[in-house]
């Protein structure tokens, strides 16, 4: 089987999650089962297709600091993406390639992600249902969806954490951004930053090892088709309200 790779791109909140549904609909009609890596410019807040946003996000904090928001096709909590911190993937396939155990799809290709920060120096380990954990921390989050035959799972692995600004544009209670809660936070999630002398730019290059190897892969790019249906999706769906603050 072939993998189309995306390399690392940027882009906004928007963009990123149309770009998934594109890429779906495409794998739908036949396109190539796709790996693609992200970046979040600006730094934005995801919350899970069945939360509500304004319970979950502090969207007079993330005006004021520049961060935007989307809504997932996934379930799962809300997410801080920095985009200094942070490299996210997304995987796009038939779903009869990886069965229907979610949980088994789940430690499949979470394992990817334990192999790429095994070649960092960092020992780390699949936790049910879909965290990466690392000396009892949290390195990685992961979410997936099934729709019309085809997977989605994407996930972001953490580079550097700054557990203050995350909880800035997150809602939670004014008690939990003293020193003391900041400190317990930290005790629960770590990063590759933390773990491993190598550079953003290291991590990046692990991940793309560890998610080709051995599969037959080529470097692709996003087609015409897909550019203009992802423009579309962010514009109609995305950005709007309507899907943003449907709860």
């Amino acid at each position: 089987m072939n993998w189309r790779v995306i390399p690392l791109e940027t882009c906004n909140a928007a963009t990123a999650m149309a770009l998934d549904e594109a890429c779906g609909e495409y794998v739908k009609a036949g396109g190539p089962q796709t790996i693609r890596f992200w970046r979040w410019k600006p730094s934005a807040v995801s919350i899970g297709c069945f939360q509500s946003l304004e319970e979950e996000v502090d969207l007079a904090a993330c005006k004021r600091l520049g961060v935007d928001f989307v809504r997932r096709r996934t379930g799962g909590g809300a997410v801080y993406h920095d985009y200094e911190g942070e490299i996210t993937y997304s995987i796009t396939a038939p779903e009869h390639f990886f069965g229907k155990d979610i949980t088994a799809s789940y430690k499949l290709i979470c394992g990817w992600l334990v192999d790429a920060f095994a070649q960092l120096g960092i020992a780390a380990e699949f936790k049910p249902i879909n965290d990466i954990i690392t000396g009892g921390k949290k390195i990685s989050g992961n979410a997936q969806t099934r729709r019309g035959g085809v997977l989605l799972q994407h996930g972001t692995i953490l580079y550097d954490v700054n557990v203050r600004k995350m909880f800035s544009v997150l809602r939670v209670s004014k008690e939990k951004i003293s020193d003391k809660m900041i400190a317990a936070a930290e005790e629960r999630v770590t990063s590759v930053k933390k773990m491993s002398p190598a550079t953003y730019e290291q991590t990046y290059d692990a991940l793309v090892a560890a998610f080709t190897k051995g599969k037959e892969t080529g470097i692709g790019k996003w087609t015409d088709a897909e550019l203009l249906r992802a423009k579309e999706l962010a514009e109609t769906k995305y950005k709007t309200k309507e899907w943003n603050f449907q709860r």
